[in-house]
């Protein structure tokens, strides 16, 4: 199955209507902690991506903390890990949505706005 991805601008416009959305960041905890997307609307969950490959190995999801009924925007710096962690996340039943061209994309588009 092909995963959606999501621009940022769609992703801001989103945030813009208050639509809350679950983003979860797949980088290393130190580069998460160093910078990821803040916003009031935006629950960040920071889950470093060799976890999620580790669950392709085995049938356990290492993560139940993440909620099947909604929709994850999975992002890392560029979105090459991201698009990884999102299939093996979909292949588990996870509503997935990449945030294309990652925190990079991001950075570059909101950056934009304030020119």
């Amino acid at each position: 199955m092909t995963i959606k991805k999501i621009s940022p601008k769609e992703l801001h416009e989103s945030l813009k209507d208050n639509e809350k959305v679950l983003l979860l960041d797949v980088r290393a905890e130190e580069k998460y902690n160093e910078f990821h997307i803040e916003e009031p609307q935006i629950q960040s969950v920071n889950i470093p991506k060799t976890d999620i490959f580790a669950m392709e190995d085995t049938q356990e999801n290492l993560h139940t903390s993440l909620p099947k009924d909604r929709k994850i925007v999975v992002t890392c710096t560029t979105g090459n890990s991201a698009a990884k962690c999102a299939n093996i996340l979909d292949g588990r039943g996870f509503k997935v949505i990449v945030l294309e061209g990652g925190l990079t994309a991001w950075k570059e588009y909101m950056k934009s706005l304030n020119d």
